[in-house]
């Protein structure tokens, strides 16, 4: 499955970092960092499974966007995951730009049920997994602010674990 990402910036893998002994309570870490925009599901849209052909139409509904302000605003936990094994401990994101982007992507390429839409939480993961009481205590913790301007994103692709192609906004 492929999806649009962000890449986040060192100081967010820095923060990310700095949170590590606190994560080592939960059964996995995330040690790559990204901030998904939109799943492409192949049940919504044919193009979803072909890298060129996704990649043309993001370049047309990428048309006229501009680069936009993220701000990372607080650790935050999804105690039962949409998918996947809970909790999900991750840094919050704050940005109408991420969102407007999200909801025009949606437009072009339908929502992902449970994920997308109003279901939509921007995020980057930092572990999951373990009890909800370490998650709930790690949500109560104070992190720096960081914020960035997103000037590129770029297509993940899951089937080999890595960015498959870059678009500049």
């Amino acid at each position: 499955m492929f999806s649009l990402n962000v890449s986040v910036p060192g100081r967010v893998e820095r923060l990310a970092s700095e949170l590590h002994p606190a994560l080592t309570a939960f059964d996995s870490i995330r040690e790559r960092h990204s901030l998904v925009i939109k799943r492409f599901d192949t049940t919504l849209d044919d193009d979803a499974n072909s890298l060129p052909r996704l990649r043309e139409r993001l370049r047309g509904t990428l048309r006229g966007v501009e680069p936009f302000e993220v701000r990372i605003d607080g650790i935050d936990a999804f105690e039962i995951p949409t998918r996947g094994e809970g909790p999900v401990v991750y840094l919050g994101v704050e940005s109408p730009g991420l969102f407007d982007l999200h909801d025009r992507l949606c437009e072009e390429f339908g929502i992902v049920p449970e994920l997308e839409g109003d279901d939509y939480t921007p995020h980057v993961t930092l572990a999951r997994g373990g009890r909800i009481e370490d998650a709930q205590a790690l949500a109560e913790r104070d992190v720096e602010s960081v914020r960035w301007t997103v000037e590129e994103v770029h297509v993940w692709d899951g089937r080999y674990r890595e960015g498959a192609v870059r678009i500049p906004l």
